[in-house]
């Protein structure tokens, strides 16, 4: 339960409020009693000064000369006052009841004055506010007396206390409020976090169709469609991945299936004649070389899909593409094909060898088996900025429904027709994936007379150290 983030955020809150409610309850009642205590003890000593003053034009104290000085005084509405001679006999006291004139009273603020210092002080108690202040009657710089005054307010302490009451009601309220405040907050975010956890676990099982309901445009709204985003990612590579994984089986299931049952048949077969043993045993290797080949491809894109790019550098396409139409000229000529090609000098790009010479090898390649006899022209330009590559053909082109997916890994726009030329269905999807990690483009069209053109471009490199 401890490690719930509802019951955290929770918790959070409430330590925030209960840190807020105590501050809210101590500061004022605080900064109230000390402006009380000031205010008090600055009347008091106010009051004694006046008292004194009444007093400092006597050359001695006594009870008639006191009491006739401090009927001129004002009422001041101290509850006691207490005028003492020099040894702190009591000459003078308010108090009807108890009256301590004729005593000695040595109260702590008494003996302090009699010692020629003014004492002042209040103290809230038992919900009264007891303030005392004393001050030397001197004449001719003697001390002749003390003058003592007291106050018991509890007027001031009850509206204090109605304060204090009041800020406990305040916080009665504002604590509930926030408590439920605080409820609907965590249980709010936590059920959003919920939801995008049950999404993680969902997709995590497997079930990438599954999306997280987030409503709202918070930071976790905003996660929400971030791990939809992903979703919808890894719902597209899993279905590529299981889409792949089935055409690379039947496309290595047909070889072996074919090797297979040819073998049989010589196995089989007996007294079969010289003649057709070495047809079948062609057939076994025409088979043989094309699950070769399906696996050559695979391990290709095996590397590409790795992430693991060789380091670029600047290759010169012309000599690459010159040693292609070397190695292409002799299939053209087994197929009838005239081969051409035109090129321009400088045309360089960062890449390596190998990844350019197979570009161009794949799409010459893919041009002559589907080119129908016809003519297979290329060409190599430098235009604003890029090097492009065009391979044409005067075949029967490609239906406009098929070339949205024409760089797909396995797909075939005629399936018979492809694996009759030898093609795996991975050619140009290898030629694509190398272009693109480049920094390039590959795009195919169909040409207005007849045809198919297959344009690749790639941002053409300036100066550095050619391979």
């Amino acid at each position: 339960m401890w490690n719930s983030l509802r019951v955290k955020f929770g918790l959070s809150y409430l330590s925030i409020i209960a840190a807020v409610l105590v501050l809210l309850n101590t500061y004022p009642l605080v900064v109230s009693e000390d402006m009380v205590f000031r205010s008090k003890v600055t009347t008091m000593q106010n009051s004694v000064s006046v008292m004194v003053y009444s007093l400092s034009g006597l050359d001695e104290l006594n009870e008639e000369n006191v009491a006739a000085a401090m009927a001129v005084v004002e009422e001041t509405g101290l509850s006691r006052i207490l005028v003492t001679d020099s040894d702190g006999k009591a000459l003078y006291d308010t108090r009807e009841t108890g009256s301590a004139v004729g005593n000695y009273v040595l109260y702590s603020e008494i003996v302090q004055a009699l010692r020629g210092s003014d004492a002042a002080s209040c103290v809230y108690r038992n919900g009264a506010f007891r303030s005392r202040a004393s001050s030397p009657v001197l004449y001719q710089n003697q001390i002749i007396g003390a003058v003592y005054a007291y106050e018991y307010d509890v007027e001031q302490a009850a509206l204090l206390e109605g304060l204090q009451s009041n800020l406990k009601r305040i916080s009665l309220v504002v604590g509930a409020g926030a408590l439920l405040l605080s409820l609907l907050l965590s249980m709010a975010l936590t059920e959003k976090i919920s939801r995008l956890m049950t999404a993680i676990r969902q997709v995590r099982e497997g079930a990438y169709g599954h999306r997280a309901q987030i409503r709202g445009g918070d930071e976790i709204a905003q996660i929400g469609d971030a791990f939809n985003s992903l979703a919808d990612r890894l719902q597209t590579t899993e279905d590529a991945r299981r889409r792949f994984v089935s055409d690379a089986s039947h496309e290595l299931k047909t070889p072996l299936a074919a090797i297979r049952l040819l073998s049989d048949s010589i196995l089989q077969t007996e007294n079969m004649d010289q003649e057709t043993t070495r047809e079948f045993v062609t057939d076994i290797g025409r088979e043989a070389e094309r699950l070769s080949r399906i696996t050559e491809d695979l391990l290709q894109l095996t590397k590409l899909d790795s992430g693991i790019i060789p380091p670029a550098a600047v290759v010169d396409v012309l000599p690459v593409l010159e040693q292609v139409m070397r190695m292409m000229s002799l299939m053209a000529q087994e197929n009838g094909v005239e081969l051409t090609f035109s090129a321009q000098d400088g045309c360089r790009v960062k890449a390596t060898r190998d990844e350019v010479y197979q570009v161009i090898s794949n799409l010459t390649d893919n041009a002559l088996k589907y080119s129908a006899g016809g003519p297979v022209q290329i060409s190599l330009r430098k235009l604003h900025g890029q090097v492009a590559l065009s391979v044409a053909d005067r075949g029967p082109g490609i239906p406009e429904a098929d070339l949205p997916r024409i760089f797909e890994r396995f797909y075939r726009v005629e399936k018979a027709r492809s694996r009759a030329a030898g093609g795996t269905g991975l050619g140009l999807s290898i030629v694509s994936d190398m272009v693109r990690r480049r920094g390039g483009t590959v795009e195919a069209s169909n040409r207005s007379g007849g045809g198919a053109v297959f344009t690749v471009r790639w941002p053409a490199a300036e100066g550095g150290e050619e391979l």
